[in-house]
């Protein structure tokens, strides 16, 4: 029997800490100290021909990576429910958001996706990622981080002006672009947390739907190699949530905000069928 990972052990003390306290943003995990990104070390939009050739050829080894994770048996998809959702969305640029609960997470919305991207039609997936995954992830993952389609935050004002600019670009072109609004990755946690409103600011300036997806998990009878169950995955892809033009601003996007958590929520109780609960007191959740 492979004995649990101490690592995720302590990580699942944190959580269970993080949510008596109503701390739902904090991150978890121990990540190195991040690297500043500066304007000129990152290229939003591809606009080099390097980057332009590195995307390429890291789609194609990625889209070949996560179909063998799936079909090794190393990552799980169990089920896709809604898909209908994204096709009422495909040609419109759109903001994505799921639960965040494993770094890798995004591949299972990349699985899902498949038959209407990475086939030669210009069609990909955008990703909004941490700093410090862009500028201190190591080894291969850092390299995907680095040059497939991902958008880094940064705490540098003059790099976050590019970010603004390209996302507008993006989603007027007609990109989808994945934002996790629960902000820090809670591992196996399969709750959906309070959300934050940045996700929904993307979508009102914009003017573009909201297509949240929720993830729900159970334990496989495979145990992977930290000593835990290999989930298996169901992808809830829900309906389009849009801006009101009859709304200021900060009204959308606390609107969009409140009606994506609560189409999670739905899903997360009809699914596990129990009531979402927290562990905190309500006026502690923040």
């Amino acid at each position: 029997m492979i004995e649990k990972d101490k690592g995720r052990l302590e990580v699942l003390a944190r959580i269970e800490e993080y949510e008596k306290n109503g701390w739902f943003t904090k991150d978890v995990e121990e990540d190195p100290p991040t690297i500043p990104l500066t304007p000129d070390k990152v290229d939003y939009l591809n606009k080099k021909l390097s980057n332009k050739i590195a995307t390429f050829f890291v789609n194609i080894g990625a889209k070949r990576f996560i179909n063998n994770l799936v079909k090794n048996g190393q990552m799980v998809i169990k089920g896709i429910e809604g898909i209908e959702n994204y096709e009422a969305i495909k040609d419109s640029g759109a903001i994505l958001t799921c639960n965040h609960f494993n770094p890798f997470d995004n591949f299972a919305i990349h699985y899902a996706l498949f038959p209407y991207m990475y086939r030669g039609n210009g069609k990909v997936l955008w990703k909004v990622i941490r700093e410090g995954n862009y500028t201190n992830f190591p080894g291969l993952y850092g390299f995907f981080f680095r040059h497939c389609n991902t958008l880094p935050l940064s705490a540098n004002f003059s790099t976050m002006k590019n970010f603004m600019v390209a996302m507008k670009v993006l989603l007027e072109r007609g990109e989808k672009v994945l934002v996790y609004a629960e902000q820090g990755m809670w591992w196996n946690y399969r709750k959906p947390r309070p959300l934050t409103v940045g996700a929904f600011k993307f979508a009102v300036e914009s003017k573009v739907p909201v297509l949240p997806i929720f993830i729900t998990m159970n334990d496989s009878d495979k145990i992977g190699g930290d000593g835990f169950p290999i989930q298996e995955y169901t992808l809830h892809f829900l309906p389009a949530i849009y801006p009101d033009p009859e709304k200021s601003t900060k009204e959308n996007m606390e609107m969009l905000k409140d009606k994506n958590y609560a189409a999670w929520k739905e899903v997360y109780e009809k699914v596990y069928g129990i009531p979402l609960t927290y562990s905190c007191d309500p006026d502690k959740i923040k």
